[in-house]
């Protein structure tokens, strides 16, 4: 490992990584010297199209795996894909997620069909995945790392719908779970960012941008960069840390 290429030799899996955060972290480690395995579920085309577009320093080795989340039979093959490619994974991101806007006070809004979506995807998902690398982060030459992409939704019950919201809390609470059971040949950190300026944020309103922007004390939202950094520091500046979750918010829930 070098200053100038911090991760050289790593590799890393990212879930979701043809996404806003997903390809932003994709980036940032690929920068830093990993070989990036992009994870897609049904965006074959632009994870292929993202990993050819990745640095390859340091002798990287970059490629589109399939990652459907919510399908835990199919993981096994993700599991043999990074395998006979690598021979481990040192890094686990679970950035695949997903969402939609239901107002909170609106019940019958939030059908059985969409609850149980958001679950399966955003908990039960991260699992799986965990589940089926376990092997190969415990054949990491340092600890192996998981990165779970939470949200302040966590914490501040405020967020996309009620099932968004208890979906990020069951999160950090996994990640607390499996940091102290897989210790101390895995560690499991979650980044729990505020909003942050992804081309699914632009496409809403402005005026509601705004007002997101002017709660919170930074005044500003998160750009998707500052997210990766973010998962970058857990591999890279904090050895020690596990079971913690590191908020990227602009100080958002002070306010």
């Amino acid at each position: 490992m070098t200053t100038a290429l911090p991760l050289a030799g790593r590799t890393a899996l990212v879930t979701g990584g043809a996404g806003g955060l997903g390809a932003a972290i994709c980036r940032a480690l690929a920068e830093a010297g990993a070989s990036v395995a992009v994870g897609y579920n049904r965006s074959a085309e632009a994870a292929q199209a993202l990993a050819a577009s990745l640095p390859r320093l340091g002798g990287a080795r970059h490629l589109a795996v399939a990652a459907p989340v919510t399908d835990s039979a199919s993981l096994a093959g993700t599991a043999s894909v990074m395998g006979a490619e690598y021979g481990r994974c040192d890094i686990l991101v679970n950035c695949a997620g997903t969402t939609r806007f239901v107002p909170h006070a609106e019940l019958d809004a939030l059908d059985d069909a969409l609850f149980d979506e958001v679950l399966a995807t955003n908990v039960r998902g991260p699992f799986a995945m965990v589940r089926a690398m376990l092997p190969l982060l415990r054949a990491a030459s340092v600890p192996g790392l998981v990165v779970n992409i939470s949200s302040i939704a966590a914490v501040t019950a405020m967020g996309s719908n009620v099932a968004y919201c208890a979906s990020k809390a069951a999160l950090d609470n996994m990640t607390r779970s499996l940091a102290r059971a897989l210790a101390p040949q895995v560690r499991v950190v979650s980044v729990s960012p505020g909003l942050a300026d992804t081309e699914f944020v632009k496409s809403m309103d402005p005026d509601w941008r705004d007002l997101q922007a002017e709660r919170t004390p930074l005044r500003r939202l998160a750009n998707p960069e500052e997210v990766a950094l973010a998962v970058l520091a857990c591999a890279t500046h904090l050895p020690f840390t596990t079971g913690a979750v590191l908020p990227v918010d602009g100080g958002r829930p002070l306010v």
